[in-house]
């Protein structure tokens, strides 16, 4: 078995993606940055915008001895709301849509497996609109953004959007 795989998450705000899986056993890195546009290099600045066509995402190593792809699935399904197109709470543009970025056809396998059980549990009133998309080109983010959440704790979007997110999806923890 491989010591780490990879798997690349869009589900609104990456600030937000980073800080629930960075507090997973047996994930070992998250580096927010983004996917699935028509420009090399974009800067969070022209991500904002919603005209180049990417995703803010979060590319996570994990260890698969300790986390399995299907777990992290789980949080990612747990962790946002897939069925609204385009939108995360008050986060709203393309470049917050729902979105998997596969990074084999194990993991394409696993995500529409993973998709259709969600869809079909009734965890939901509306259909799930998740993209699954095979990851063509990861672009990391500016350095600003990586641990963003610990280490701008106070900042208020942290305060209001990330804090209850956290608490709600690890209060049992």
């Amino acid at each position: 078995m491989k010591e780490s795989e990879k798997a690349t998450f869009g589900a609104g705000c990456f600030w937000c993606v980073e800080a629930v899986f960075q507090r997973l056993e047996g994930v070992k890195d998250v580096v927010p940055g983004y996917c699935g546009g028509d420009k090399d290099n974009p800067t969070y600045k022209e991500v904002c915008t919603g005209m180049t066509g990417h995703v803010e995402v979060a590319q996570i190593t994990f260890d698969p001895a300790t986390i399995s792809f299907d777990e992290l699935l789980t949080m990612f399904w747990q962790s946002h709301d897939p069925t609204t197109r385009n939108r995360q709470g008050n986060d709203v543009g393309t470049q917050y849509r729902s979105a998997i970025f596969y990074h084999n056809e194990e993991q394409r396998s696993a995500a529409e497996r993973s998709m259709e059980k969600f869809d079909n549990s009734g965890a939901y009133s509306n259909p799930i609109v998740t993209e699954i998309t095979t990851l063509d080109q990861f672009w990391p983010a500016e350095d600003y953004h990586n641990n963003y959440y610990d280490n701008n704790p106070n900042q208020p979007y942290c305060r209001i959007v990330i804090k209850p997110k956290l608490d709600k999806l690890f209060m049992d923890k």
